[in-house]
């Protein structure tokens, strides 16, 4: 059915391979927010509040009502007996530093630099020893006893991490023509929503099961044992694959570009940057990615708040894998259909068409009270989440082979930085309003302010094609006319 499955069985289980990278990757960085609530009473950091004491029978009102200490012990049930505790609620500054800044600036920045060495050096072995270090941190973590352990091996993940997309993102498009590069896209980005469910069901069921006495660390060490395994096989059965285009600038050889200054190598890669096209679409993919962060992060905290009796993973365990799975593949085969017949512009459009029309349904997630609000994230998964793989698509397409690896960690640089940053908005939000409200604004909000940009993206877009176009055709007319004039002087 799918056009990448026409180019032979190997590149397909080198797909395969790249897409269970992935899928650890995500579920490494998510574990952490699944099960942020028991570790933070254990360790003690962020913010307090009116928690439900699911050891006792529930009373009439909402423990959430309750704004303060007194407030929320003096609730009682029917037998007397106070039914809340004020206790860490896992949110607040140190949750959310932890799981922006600190992470994502390392794994930025590590992204630029370990693009610029996946373009002169071999992809999968560096492939290979990223997924073995950043699941070496993730099993680490189940053995911590103070905060700062946390942010110690919190910066050694994002450091892993980065390593993953701009390698495998680079492999994909030299393993897969144009004509399947978007469906391929799309598949590798099953791995977000695999992991990402994975996370809910590891970080939910494990913990609650609570082996040897040891709760939410058996999450950890459950999550970070495969890629133990998995860096192994990348390491022995991934071949690396002939670059589409070996020519650099100047007609160099790629040991001469390697030992170019930094300078001298930055420049071809931010060059493509400087079109304002190019710089729109990181724009738009930023808010966009802001949007995802903001829920990724703080969607188990909304729902142990305002619903604490629902079982989380028994609707976020498949709803990600779904919803999210079929949105980012049937966002590719779109564009890439579209793609053959109305060019670059139509992935464009898929990407303002898509945002728009899911931010309504999520606008219903954090209004509906379960299950109608689980039920909307289907839809909203399968509309909003096309935009992964055809940003990605869009973006190898129009820069030159030789820097695609680098270009796609700065461009993963930019978005990240201003995405993965956006969930220290929700504290101060929450402290004026609500997290309800805070969610509101930072969720179903910048998916339409991402498709607003996108839509501008495009039309910026189209007016670079036409001065493109008209420069390359004012030759063209030039010689035609000199042509002209040459026949009617021999008549």
């Amino acid at each position: 059915m799918l056009d990448f499955c026409k180019v032979g069985g190997y590149p397909v289980y080198v797909l395969c391979l790249l897409l269970i990278t992935y899928l650890l990757n995500q579920l490494d960085r998510y574990i952490l927010a699944i099960v942020i609530l028991p570790l933070a009473q254990e360790i003690h950091f962020g913010d307090k509040s009116c928690l439900s004491n699911r050891t006792t029978r529930p009373g009439p009102e909402l423990c959430n009502n309750a704004s303060s200490d007194s407030q929320c012990v003096s609730l009682l049930n029917s037998n007397g007996t106070p039914y809340c505790k004020w206790d860490y609620n896992g949110n607040g500054w140190e949750y959310q530093i932890m799981a922006g800044p600190i992470f994502i600036l390392i794994y930025t920045f590590m992204g630029i630099f370990i693009g610029f060495l996946a373009d002169a050096a071999n992809r999968k072995n560096l492939l290979a020893i990223s997924l073995l270090f950043w699941s070496l941190m993730t099993f680490l973590m189940g053995f911590v006893w103070e905060y700062w352990h946390l942010v110690v091996l919190r910066f050694g993940q994002g450091i892993g991490e980065a390593g993953c997309t701009p390698f495998a993102a680079s492999l994909i498009a030299d393993y897969f023509p144009e004509s399947a590069r978007g469906s391929a896209m799309g598949f590798y980005n099953w791995g977000i929503y695999t992991g990402y469910s994975l996370a809910f069901v590891v970080g939910n069921y494990i913990t609650r099961a609570n082996i040897m006495g040891m709760g939410w660390r058996w999450a950890f060490l459950i999550c970070g044992f495969p890629g133990f395994v998995l860096s192994l096989l990348v390491f022995v059965s991934v071949r690396e694959p002939p670059r589409t285009q070996k020519a650099t600038e100047g007609g160099q050889s790629g040991n001469y570009t390697s030992s170019l200054s930094l300078c001298h190598r930055l420049t071809p890669t931010l060059r493509p940057f400087l079109s304002p096209s190019l710089l729109l679409l990181c724009l738009a993919g930023s808010v966009r990615n802001a949007g995802g962060y903001v829920w990724a992060y703080n969607a188990q905290n909304y729902f142990n708040f305002y619903f604490p009796s629902e079982d989380v993973g028994r609707w976020l365990s498949w709803i990600p894998l779904v919803g999210g799975s079929a949105g980012v593949l049937f966002g590719g085969f779109i564009s890439d259909r579209v793609v053959k017949k109305r060019g670059l512009t139509a992935r464009i459009w898929v990407l303002v068409i898509s945002q728009m029309l899911a931010a309504p349904f999520l606008f219903g997630v954090l209004w509906l009270s379960p299950p109608y609000c689980f039920l909307l994230l289907i839809p909203a998964n399968i509309i909003g989440e096309m935009w992964v793989g055809v940003t990605l698509a869009i973006l190898v397409e129009q820069v030159p082979a030789r820097v695609r690896t680098s270009a796609v960690a700065f461009y993963l640089f930019i978005i990240n930085n201003i995405g993965g940053n956006a969930p220290l908005l929700v504290p101060p939000l929450n402290n004026l309003y609500s997290l309800r409200v805070a969610l509101f604004i930072l969720f179903p909000g910048t998916y339409v302010a991402g498709s607003l940009l996108f839509l501008f993206t495009l039309c910026v877009t189209r007016r670079d094609q036409r001065r493109i176009s008209g420069e390359e055709s004012e030759p063209l007319l030039q010689e035609t006319d000199r042509d002209s004039q040459e026949h009617k002087k021999s008549t």
